[in-house]
């Protein structure tokens, strides 16, 4: 390369050198390494010189840019390690040369550059093929070059990552390691202690260098740092130092959305995280890996009793993403929101789907264990609710003997996956801080799913644990659930009077958003409907039921305790049908006196077509179920599928429908 100075040039013949120059070096200053025609740009600076750097380096980036599977990164391998060989090879003195010089440091900028670019693509390749022992070594490699910027590779701070990524294990798997999540964040926390160090001791050689080619290099160092810390001391519940670093980066324009959206869930600010979520969606359009503000959005719609709103979310990103990373999450997503909308069967389709998929893990701290164990979880609530549709669909349930049978059988498919879960749960070193502890940014569950964990096991144990919670978590939004928890936990030990009181506080906790903590309200009303039936107050118990119908009308026929309800039937009535809704477990009542939503079922007729609309109305003329039309067949199955609309359950637009079966063929 004529433009370097004889000492930080390779041993190559000048002609070679000038070869280099004028039929590489030339062309690659106006092509990108990322772009569609980079691939066979590498192949021909490979024919020109397979020896030289830069006809590798397009091809590996290429390839880890394109890579959408494991087997796309594992490819990318290759050609990256050797780019980064040969470079290392040619240019050593180069790139080991610290220099406050604006002159010396002009001829080899763009060494580095390409180095830690290259460093950078590789180490992702690493970490995607779930390598972090080769990660981490590469890292510890770069070091040596002790380079004064960091350009495309903040060593220190991915280190920092890589660890935290990691820090379920011990060094017994990964020698970079220490031996428990604690010690594994504490060094993670000294790495970055040490970026900002050097930072610090790198700035009077950056002076006039950043003068002349950057510009407040030193200030853009620093934010990545910035971004670490807010990722650990979100994890570990630090709610004052997250804020602070939040804040700096708020300032300099640079808040990572998606990151702060999660930290705003596990501080139970769902309103702002909301909104967070819809920047990220902005700020990570294009990345083709898991879109967590996707992925947690329709969470946060479950919160809000918009089921369907977060089932169309998720199915928009299966259609998007393909078979590529988020794939697996997305319906994960997906099987929540249908749980929640009480159409379990599909529930557990797309949870079977999440399972036959092998997701790659990519660019998140979310892995393999928290993939299992959210679908696990789900099956688990989809094998309870099961059980209890045969309770609802069935109003005769306890002397009938197909039905007991067929709920015996159910039972015993519940206890297997608990049995499943308990075992896989067990060998589970977060379970401290990412489940029991309730909204942690690891934590890929909702709140109220970790009480169909816990709500069958160790009830004094979680009792004493909640309520410890409860008293000194530092996060004034979330308290409220532990409190919950601990109630409703000593319901089940018959302590029906005194969970009376703790939950007409917990509806009237000021730190409650009404509209985006519905499914809390709704728990409670649940609770408070169950105390005051245990406590044989059946007033009190059909007010609760009412309000809970109002809010949440999906949760109602898995509460187990029948709905009261008045039906009005109408039109070219079918008995066969009216028969089979009158004969799910409802309380059809005919007292106004009693509180209960007004049903209205309309049958109709053209030629062969049989329709039914349906639609439900609270006592003061408000719709509660919008209207909605459908065809039908067969009575028996027409029955029990127009109970469960009257309870907003299933009715998925015929648009989507079409849609979704396009995308199973």
């Amino acid at each position: 390369m004529p433009t370097l100075p004889s000492q930080f040039m390779p041993p190559h013949p000048p002609d070679k050198m000038e070869q280099r120059y004028y039929d590489i070096d030339a062309k690659r200053m106006i092509e990108d390494p990322e772009s569609e025609d980079a691939l066979p740009r590498s192949r021909e600076f490979k024919r020109i010189d397979s020896t030289y750097y830069v006809g590798w380096l397009f091809e590996g980036i290429y390839k880890a840019t394109h890579a959408a599977d494991y087997i796309g990164y594992k490819n990318a391998i290759v050609p990256l390690e050797r780019a980064v060989a040969l470079m290392e090879h040619d240019y050593a003195r180069a790139l080991a040369t610290r220099t406050g010089d604006a002159k010396t440091f002009y001829p080899i900028r763009r060494l580095p550059l390409d180095y830690t670019m290259l460093v950078y693509y590789l180490e992702q390749c690493y970490s995607n093929t779930e390598q972090p022992d080769k990660a981490f070594a590469l890292l510890r490699h770069m070091l040596k070059w002790k380079f004064q910027m960091h350009y495309y590779m903040d060593t220190y701070d991915y280190m920092a990552w890589i660890v935290h990524r990691n820090r379920f294990y011990t060094s017994a798997k990964y020698s970079f390691l220490k031996n428990s999540i604690d010690a594994n964040e504490r060094l993670a926390q000294r790495y970055l202690d040490t970026a900002m160090m050097l930072i610090k001791q790198n700035e009077p050689l950056n002076v006039e260098i950043d003068k002349y080619f950057f510009h407040d290099y030193e200030r853009l160092e620093k934010l990545s740092v910035y971004h670490y810390r807010n990722i650990l001391y979100s994890y570990s519940f630090n709610i004052d130092s997250a804020n602070h670093y939040f804040e700096l980066m708020r300032q300099e324009r640079r808040l990572p959305h998606n990151n702060y959206a999660n930290f705003r869930v596990i501080c139970g600010d769902f309103r702002e995280a909301e909104k967070e979520y819809k920047l990220a969606s902005f700020q990570d359009a294009g990345d083709k890996r898991l879109m967590e503000w996707a992925y947690y959005s329709a969470t946060v719609d479950i919160y809000k009793s918009l089921p369907k709103q977060g089932a169309t979310l998720a199915r928009d990103m299966i259609r998007s993403a393909g078979s590529t990373p988020g794939y697996g999450w997305y319906n994960i997503a997906l099987a929540r929101c249908m749980l929640y909308d009480g159409q379990i069967a599909e529930a557990r389709r797309y949870a079977d789907k999440a399972a036959e998929f092998k997701e790659l893990h990519i660019g998140t701290t979310l892995g393999q264990s928290q993939y299992d164990f959210s679908i696990q979880l789900l099956k688990l609530i989809g094998k309870e609710q099961a059980w209890a549709m045969d309770k609802f669909e069935h109003r005769n349930w306890w002397y009938n003997p197909k039905v007991l049978l067929d709920m015996s059988s159910k039972l015993s498919e519940k206890y297997l996956q608990q049995f499943l879960i308990i075992n896989q749960f067990a060998q589970n070193p977060e379970r401290e801080r990412v489940i029991y502890k309730l909204f942690s940014t690891e934590s890929t569950v909702s709140w109220d799913e970790i009480w169909h964990l816990i709500h069958d096991f160790s009830a004094q144990y979680f009792i004493d644990r909640f309520q410890k919670e409860a008293e000194t978590d530092n996060r004034p939004y979330i308290r409220k659930y532990f409190e919950l928890f601990s109630t409703r936990l000593k319901m089940q030990q018959g302590k029906y009077e005194a969970a009376k009181p703790v939950l007409d506080k917990l509806l009237h906790d000021p730190n409650t958003d009404a509209e985006y903590e519905k499914l809390f309200t709704a728990r409670v009303y649940e609770a408070q409907a169950l105390c005051a039936k245990e406590t044989k107050n059946e007033a009190a118990k059909n007010d609760w039921l009412y309000r809970l119908y109002l809010l949440y009308p999906q949760l109602v026929p898995f509460c187990g305790m029948p709905m009261n309800m008045t039906l009005h039937v109408s039109g070219d009535v079918d008995k066969d049908v009216e028969e089979r809704l009158r004969a799910c477990n409802i309380n059809w009542v005919t007292n106004s006196s009693i509180p209960a939503p007004q049903a209205y079922v309309i049958f109709s007729r053209k030629g062969s077509k049989k329709d039914i609309t349906c639609y439900v109305m609270d006592k003061a003329g408000r719709y509660v179920v919008p209207k909605q039309t459908f065809a039908w067949q067969k009575a028996d199955e027409t029955g029990t599928t127009l109970a469960y609309r009257l309870f907003n359950i299933g009715g998925k637009d015929p648009e989507e429908t079409t849609k979704e079966k396009t995308d199973n063929r």
